[in-house]
This record gives structure tokens, sequence and C-alpha cells, in this order.
């Protein structure tokens, strides 16, 4: 079962992926009057900026597992091309390519982004600008002939 979760996008790279035991002791945030999240992180004062994800979308945190999915399984969702359309440039199969199972482990409805010394600029940051275009190019790629507003 996934829990729920707000993922927090630091400007920082931490040389560590384990657990640590007192995350309290090196991560607090708080928020202020207006309702703005601070951190100090290492000695930084740290501005976020909370995106949230458009409604009936839900964000997901998944962990890719050591289990391959089964060659049987990638057959069954193949879109039935021809066999050509499986082939690389080079004529070959990719049946030996090894494709991992990703787990769900947390949903989330809003991330919040990190920023040194002030709020992220909304229209240059790459994670508020990718929710927005790759929200609209899959619903753009997703919507019926007909559909919403057309190009003139």
């Amino acid at each position: 079962q996934a829990q729920t979760c707000t993922p927090n996008l630091l400007p920082a790279h931490i040389h560590h992926n384990g657990r640590i035991p007192s995350t309290s002791q090196y991560w607090m945030p708080e928020t202020d009057e207006s309702g703005k999240p601070h951190a100090y992180f290492r000695g930084r004062h740290l501005h976020g900026t909370v995106l949230r994800l458009p409604e009936n979308y839900t964000g997901a945190v998944m962990r890719v597992t050591d289990k391959d999915v089964p060659k049987d399984a990638r057959r069954e969702n193949d879109s039935g091309g021809d066999e050509e359309e499986d082939e690389d440039e080079d004529g070959e199969m990719d049946d030996d390519v090894e494709i991992k199972i990703a787990q769900k482990v947390a949903e989330f409805e809003e991330m919040i982004v990190w920023g040194h010394g002030g709020v992220v600029d909304e229209s240059e940051d790459v994670y508020a600008r990718g929710i927005r275009e790759w929200i609209g190019f899959a619903e753009a790629m997703h919507r019926e002939d007909g559909d919403g507003d057309e190009e003139q």
C-alpha cells in the first residue's frame, strides 16, 4: 500500500542514499505567517515554492526493483506491430534488453521546490516548467479529435 508524501526537491547533491535515523536533526521546514515554506539546510536559508499538480493528476514516487519484466508479458503488451518494428538499427531484436519492474512507494498531490536566497522562479525552474509542459503535452496527445479548442 503506497503512502502519501510531499516530495522536497533540494538544490543540493547529497552523497548518501541510505536511511537517516533522525531526519528532524537535519531537516525541519517551517511555514511563515504568509504561508511560505522556509528551511535551513547545512546553514543555508532555503525558500520553498509549493507546486500543486493539476486536478485529476496524482504524482507517484517509484522504486525500481531487482525483478525483470517477463518476456511473455512484454509480448502481450506489444502494440501488435510487425516484427520489423521491434528491431533496432542493426536489425537485431530487443528481446535481450532487461526491463525492471517499478513499484509505487508513495503518492503525492503537491511537491516543494526549494531555492537558495529566494523563491524559485516558476517560469525558469525545470520542475515547475516540466509539470506544466508535460501535462499539457500529455493532454494534447490524448485529446480526441474535436475536443477543446483547435488551432487555426
